[in-house]
């Protein structure tokens, strides 16, 4: 985003009780959250539309929730830029892409391997906007910071939900007694694969 602020726009003379220097970092930063979201949103639109296999169903109701509310945070992030006196990023691949951690979908993926993938894309925007989100706080811009938790807990929530879905069957659990470790009534303990006893 090389679109600097002009004070003799109304727009950009923001009074607000942050410094000239605070909005503009602050708005650069927004705009790579709103990169990372974006590109997101891409990806979660494809997979959405190429998930196949018996996961089928449960994916691609899952991602366009997720497409749908990663669409809407996109225009509240281009919002918060304005709010600071900039201009949103105007080009996908000249302003958005570049600055993304998230990277364009290149290659065709099973249903297990999009979710994988997801849950890596999510982390990845959610170290980003916790750093933001801060940063945000630091400067006493306490709109930008509350607006960032919120879609802290989205991609959150995003990571269990996606986690839940490739997860071992839980139904492999097997119910064993544990010799050192019995229950006064009884109780077995269950014990999961690839987790201690």
């Amino acid at each position: 985003m090389s679109v600097q602020p002009n004070p003799g726009n109304p727009i950009d003379a923001v009074h607000s009780g942050l410094s000239t220097n605070d909005r503009s970092e602050l708005s650069k930063a927004v705009a790579d959250v709103l990169a990372d979201t974006y590109v997101l949103l891409i990806k979660t639109h494809v997979y959405h539309w190429n998930v196949v296999g018996p996961l089928f169903v449960p994916v691609h109701q899952l991602l366009e929730v997720h497409y749908k509310d990663l669409f809407s945070a996109a225009d509240e992030l281009a919002e918060r830029i304005r709010g600071l006196g900039q201009l949103a990023p105007i080009s996908f691949g000249k302003d958005l892409l570049p600055r993304s951690d998230v990277e364009e979908e290149k290659a065709d993926r099973s249903a297990s391997a999009m979710i994988k993938q997801l849950i890596e894309d999510h982390e990845e925007i959610t170290r980003r906007i916790r750093g933001v989100s801060a940063n945000a706080a630091d400067r006493k811009d306490f709109v930008t910071h509350d607006l960032l938790n919120g879609r802290l807990a989205f991609h959150e929530k995003a990571i269990w939900m996606l986690r839940a879905i490739v997860a071992e069957d839980m139904t492999s659990a097997k119910v064993v007694k544990s010799s050192s470790h019995s229950e006064p009534n009884g109780v077995s303990d269950v014990v999961r694969p690839g987790r201690a006893s």
